[in-house]
């Protein structure tokens, strides 16, 4: 993997999620390459080869947080802050030592252990919270679309320390794959060591996307029968599929008195 210099540009960035003002991602790429990601139809590098870092990241971003009273920063928008070359390079751990300095909390979106590397930071940000993105219920699903990502089983155990040591922790189970995803077993596996679980669906914007024709690619090869009926799913905000989705995990909600945030 090629780690270079990215161009001079903002670190820290409006986020889109409604209870953050502002996000960060510590790399421009991710080693990950989940096949369905959004970022992927942005993309600047080719993530199999290369991925770039901020110049000057802590000095910038001290500067840039400077202006502003201590708030929730979200990390893992475009990116995920632990992929390998964190181990390395240490841009993730740099930031939460700048945002505990100042008064900061962070919230973490990762599908990497290695985020248990830094309990010691997060136990000093009251506010922060740390969670896993989880799409597949067996291995041999999640390797057809996520191949380059850590395994469920390391997501879990990660989790467990986490929750153990105080830090709140949430799951997200994203994306929901139409008829691939089996969401109530996914439940069961993140539910204990889980304060909040979100639940969002699958979305294509355009059939010549990125992340579409990665994973129509997939379906072709390994879910032939399913590829038409999926395809529509994908592109149907209003399906019937997602209706029936929605009904079903309002019942395990309430039978099972789970904090789950249905966004489909």
């Amino acid at each position: 993997m090629k780690v270079n210099r990215c161009s001079r540009r903002k670190i820290l960035n409006p986020c889109s999620l409604e209870m953050h003002n502002y996000q960060i991602d510590t790399y421009i790429g991710c080693e990950h390459f989940c096949h369905y990601c959004y970022a992927l139809n942005k993309a600047e590098t080719n993530w199999g080869k290369e991925i770039f870092i901020h110049e000057n990241f802590v000095e910038r971003l001290t500067e840039e947080i400077s202006s502003l009273d201590s708030e929730d920063i979200y990390m893992g928008m475009n990116s995920d802050p632990y992929q390998p070359s964190e181990r390395i390079f240490k841009q993730t751990r740099k930031a939460l030592e700048v945002f505990a300095k100042r008064g900061f909390s962070a919230s973490v979106l990762t599908k990497s252990g290695l985020v248990t590397r830094d309990i010691d930071l997060f136990a000093k940000m009251p506010g922060s919270s740390v969670g896993f993105s989880i799409a597949f219920q067996d291995e041999r699903t999640r390797q057809l679309f996520e191949k380059n990502a850590p395994s469920n089983k390391e997501r879990i155990e990660a989790l467990k320390r986490l929750k153990s040591a105080g830090i709140p922790t949430y799951t997200l189970i994203c994306p929901v794959m139409p008829f691939i995803t089996d969401i109530e077993s996914v439940i069961e596996l993140v539910a204990p060591y889980s304060d909040t679980i979100w639940v969002y669906k699958l979305h294509m914007e355009s059939e010549n996307d990125k992340n579409w024709l990665n994973v129509k690619s997939i379906l072709d090869r390994h879910f032939p029968e399913l590829t038409e009926q999926y395809q529509k799913i994908a592109f149907s905000k209003n399906h019937p599929y997602w209706k029936e989705i929605r009904h079903k995990l309002e019942e395990i909600k309430s039978k099972k008195c789970l904090n789950l945030k249905i966004e489909l």
